[in-house]
């Protein structure tokens, strides 16, 4: 698993992916945050929090994380050269979490930047580093998790197709209902609102933005992660059968 791990490394950052990915999520971060007029403009808003870049960051995500999981075994299907892999000394779920956790890797590092942005409000509080240290973190732990979900969910539907197009399209629509869409279907039923709401990425990631870490939160993106990599890796038993 970790040389088809390096493998999937050294391909993103060996053709210009790579450096896209972390250029365009920082550069959209940027202009919303410092220089658009806004909801999610920081200097408008009054606060010294990231509240805004927590708010933004999953929504550009789900975009970004299909862009980069579309090609993951679509391309392998097209190539043909998913065979070759089956051939390697490696296990279903070698493959699948090395394919995972490059992408996972990858987008890791396109955040990581993303600290300049507490350090630069910290230093402009009022008074200097009036910033709420416990939310941030888990925000950020938030964003971690949420990224693995989005991540195993891009890595399924880039099986599902050898057109990197169809695996991207869907992977946005799973992507967006899970975060999204529990809340538009908790809005129709008042009574079960709650429990529907619970059911998406959205309600358990503001509860982990309080900076309260709860062990619900943590076995629901840990839940949505492993069911979609489960998956994967029977959607690759039936490729081989």
């Amino acid at each position: 698993m970790k040389a088809l791990l390096l493998r999937e490394i050294k391909s993103f950052f060996g053709s210009p992916i790579g450096y896209l990915v972390i250029a365009i999520f920082l550069l959209l971060n940027g202009l919303f945050l410092w220089v658009f007029d806004g909801d999610f403009n920081i200097l408008n808003s009054g606060f010294a929090d990231m509240g805004p870049f927590f708010k933004l960051a999953p929504w550009i995500l789900i975009f970004l994380i299909p862009a980069v999981t579309m090609r993951s075994f679509s391309d392998e299907i097209k190539q043909g050269t998913i065979e070759l892999l089956f051939t390697k000394p490696l296990s279903n779920w070698d493959i699948v979490n090395g394919k995972f956790l490059g992408a996972f890797i990858l987008i890791v590092l396109a955040i990581v930047p993303s600290i300049i942005y507490v350090l630069t409000i910290s230093h402009f509080g009022n008074p200097q580093g009036n910033i709420d240290m416990g939310s941030t973190l888990g925000s950020y732990f938030g964003l971690l998790f949420l990224i693995a979900s989005y991540t195993s969910i891009g890595i399924f539907t880039s099986t599902l197709s050898d057109n990197q197009i169809v695996a991207f399209i869907v992977a946005v629509f799973c992507c967006f209902f899970f975060y999204f869409g529990f809340d538009g279907i908790a809005s129709l039923f008042g009574n079960y609102s709650s429990t529907f709401a619970s059911l998406g990425m959205d309600f358990h990631f503001k509860s982990m933005s309080r900076g309260v870490l709860d062990t619900r939160d943590i076995i629901y993106f840990s839940s949505i992660t492993f069911l979609f990599l489960s998956a994967t890796v029977y959607k690759l038993k039936t490729l081989k059968w």
